[in-house]
């Protein structure tokens, strides 16, 4: 009885060790391992377990060459004891769906099968564990209009997510905005992956520029990684970047923003703030006076527009004069 309790865990072990295509593992390394986990074996007996194991689960052996290689089948289902938990489904689930452009594509891929052990989990059906309705209770709302992603090409995303994560060098076809034929960028140097909302962003050098710049994942319409390394911008910083507004679209250096709100239209500013040194009075109008330091960006243009009458900007003159044509050419637009 005991040996058959070690042979039964010794397998148990060789299947968790065995990892998913395209990876691959020898019988003997497979048998360190086991030695490792104190299972004393012989190689010739991972063979053998391994090829009854082949049998029962989807497990598959590269016998081109040898040594022969063994993985578990690609798409396979995940094969655990015990199966996900309610809670640690519902935490797939979300993970699945908020962050799977944030994780390097082999860490996606080794997920796949906890993903779908978790829509099992999660599948209706007449049991009344609360946890299981959870995701039809909660929803993740941008604060902006809600608008339709692009279509990725998800071999363009894969290629561009390795060579960022190996710090290798690109090449690049990239379909500018309004551009008939893409644009060949022969050697680009990734630095980091940004999301804004539901947009993609590559930040990244081109050739022998010193110059951080950003392009959208959806325009690349194809990349292959080249083998030379990737230069990186000394000194920096991804927060750093993001906070000088480049994701706004930069249109100036920082400004002084000092702008009145209706009630309204500002109070949300007591909770949410606009930046870190952020002033704001109650006037006794019941007006809210604002006094804060912000990127001077497009992006805020566009936020100040939002409120319509809810909001007049003071200072700068330069942002004010640009509101004040704004809304004269919308008034004569609408007459």
């Amino acid at each position: 009885m005991a040996s058959n309790q070690q042979a039964l865990l010794r397998q148990w072990h060789m299947l968790q060790e065995v990892p998913r295509e395209p990876l691959a593992i020898e019988a003997g390394e497979l048998r360190e391992r086991l030695v490792k986990l104190e299972f004393p074996v012989t190689k010739r007996t991972v063979e053998r377990d391994l090829a009854a194991l082949a049998g029962v689960f989807p497990l598959v052996c590269d016998d081109s060459e040898k040594p022969f290689k063994w993985s578990w089948m690609r798409g396979a289902q995940r094969f655990d004891l015990p199966c996900l938990t309610v809670p640690e489904a519902l935490t797939m689930t979300l993970v699945e769906q908020h962050l799977r452009h944030h994780l390097p594509p082999s860490t996606t891929e080794a997920l796949q099968p906890y993903f779908a052990s978790a829509s099992r989990t999660l599948s209706p059906d007449d049991d009344p564990v609360p946890s299981k309705a959870w995701l039809r209770k909660v929803r993740s709302m941008p604060p902006h209009q809600p608008l339709i992603p692009p279509r990725l090409d998800h071999d363009c995303q894969r290629t561009v997510y390795l060579a960022l994560m190996e710090d290798r060098q690109l090449t690049l076809h990239y379909r500018k905005r309004d551009a008939q034929e893409p644009t060949l960028y022969e050697a680009v140097h990734p630095q980091a992956i940004v999301q804004r909302g539901g947009i993609i962003y590559l930040v990244c050098m081109f050739g022998d520029y010193e110059d951080v710049r950003t392009i959208a994942l959806h325009r690349i319409v194809a990349a292959e990684a080249r083998y030379e390394d990737a230069r990186k911008k000394e000194g920096f910083d991804l927060d750093a970047y993001i906070a000088s507004g480049q994701f706004g679209v930069i249109a100036g250096e920082p400004l002084r923003l000092c702008a009145v709100f209706t009630r309204t239209a500002g109070e949300h500013l007591y909770e949410t703030p606009l930046s870190q040194d952020q002033e704001l009075t109650l006037q006794d109008d019941q007006r809210l006076r604002l006094v804060a330091t912000v990127p001077n960006t497009r992006a805020l243009v566009w936020w100040l527009l939002g409120f319509g009458d809810g909001v007049v900007v003071d200072e700068p003159a330069s942002l004010r004069q640009e509101m004040a044509q704004t809304v004269a050419k919308m008034a004569q637009a609408y007459a």
